[in-house]
């Protein structure tokens, strides 16, 4: 019986924690045993669950990024821990997700990982693997990664470093620890990423661009779901609803949403769902503000009451909340932002550049006037099409497959 072991900073928690929950669950299916390591953060896991580190070493790890940018340089006994724990389970595929996040030490790693005979495959879900701090540089235009980091310009970004500048020493240790491993596939979830990193110091690596994917037996349209979140939420029967959806706002285009509302009449009702208490409070008329839910029939019935899912985010690389949305029947106006677009075509929504929301408005006007039904339908199979999650681990273990010897 094979064995798979995945790596991230949580564990079926947030959307890269369902990611790997999930191609866990299809590997069990397929005749492997799953394990997941994880370093905060977890709900109920079918795999087997291994926890990297502790409080105490997070808080530690927070400490040194910020004052010395040595971001996944800390952490080192969890790390040596959780090699113990490799040898023991014998993994036949070692598969990484977001190993930054204050948890493990990426250089004792994948010193380890460069001994071994064991393949690697490593899921892409931002920047961070090929860059000298950032996890994304879209927002300042920033390509000194494609050469030499150096003198960041987000050193005050995730993850954040109030002191020191190590970004081009950082460049260049990822370079070297993450080029020692022979065996090691990329996997890029959207072919912006993917064309990114052919620009980077993996240009000449073993890539295999694969998109996520969603549980469309879930994410589907929700009969009354217009008529019980217009009564839960005291909206007029009559009105339009534009929703945004996102686990964290920071550069996910809360202020688009404002600035949204004074161009549009009280026949619109926005409804954001991420928002912190503090945030909710002060958003203006017109606009209802929900906090995180893991509540997924409420997500759908959210998906499926919306006229239109708005995405105006500035930094993203593939954002599910549009494939969700249009799972659920409701077609989607995003920004021109890294992967957004990919997911997108003529049937199921438009495209607008970043900050156009003078276009984002016409379109979103148009979309709600239109034939929802015939809108509705085209986007619920586009979905189904290409975006299934069974597609998605479908490809990884075949991957898993074509590494196994």
């Amino acid at each position: 019986m094979p064995t798979l072991l995945q790596i991230n900073i949580t564990a079926n928690w947030g959307s890269h924690g369902k990611i790997a929950e999930g191609l866990g669950k299809e590997a069990i299916a397929h005749g492997w045993k799953s394990y997941i390591a994880y370093g905060r953060w977890l709900n109920p896991s079918k795999s087997a669950i291994y926890h990297i580190g502790n409080n105490f070493d997070e808080a530690i790890h927070i400490v040194g990024s910020r004052l010395l940018d040595n971001h996944g340089l800390m952490s080192s006994l969890p790390t040596k821990k959780l090699i113990s724990f490799i040898e023991k389970i014998k993994p036949d595929i070692i598969h990484l997700h977001n190993i930054h996040g204050y948890y493990l030490n990426y250089s004792i790693l994948f010193d380890y990982l460069a001994k071994i005979n064991i393949p690697v495959v490593w899921t892409l879900h931002d920047c961070w693997t090929f860059t000298g701090h950032c996890a994304h540089y879209m927002f300042v235009g920033c390509d000194k990664w494609q050469t030499h980091c150096n003198d960041c310009p987000l050193k005050s970004n995730y993850p954040r470093s109030i002191w020191k500048d190590n970004s081009e020493r950082n460049f260049e240790l990822k370079r070297k620890k993450f080029l020692s491993v022979k065996n090691l596939a990329l996997v890029p979830v959207s072919k912006w990423l993917e064309g990114d990193l052919k620009k980077s110091f993996f240009k000449k690596a073993n890539i295999h661009q694969i998109y996520n994917g969603i549980n469309t037996d879930i994410f589907q349209p929700s009969e009354n779901a217009s008529f019980i979140v217009k009564q839960k939420y005291n909206i007029p029967s009559d009105n339009k609803i534009i929703l945004g959806v996102a686990s964290n706002w920071y550069r996910k285009g809360l202020h688009d949403f404002i600035s949204l509302r004074t161009k549009l009449d009280m026949s619109y009702t926005i409804i954001l769902v991420g928002l912190t208490p503090k945030v909710i409070k002060t958003l203006p008329s017109g606009i209802i503000g929900i906090q995180r839910t893991e509540n997924i029939n409420e997500l759908v019935n959210l998906y499926s009451a919306a006229n239109v899912y708005f995405n105006p985010t500035w930094e993203d690389n593939f954002p599910t909340t549009n494939i969700e949305a249009m799972s659920c029947g409701t077609p989607v106006v995003v920004y021109n932002t890294g992967g957004c677009a990919e997911t997108i075509n003529k049937s199921t929504g438009i495209v607008v550049d970043k900050g156009n929301l003078v276009e984002a408005k016409k379109h979103i006007m148009e979309i709600c006037s239109n034939d929802f039904g015939e809108l509705s339908e085209a986007c619920r199979q586009n979905v189904v099409d290409n975006y299934k999650e069974e597609t998605c681990y479908n490809n990884y273990l075949r991957l898993y497959n074509s590494l196994v010897k």
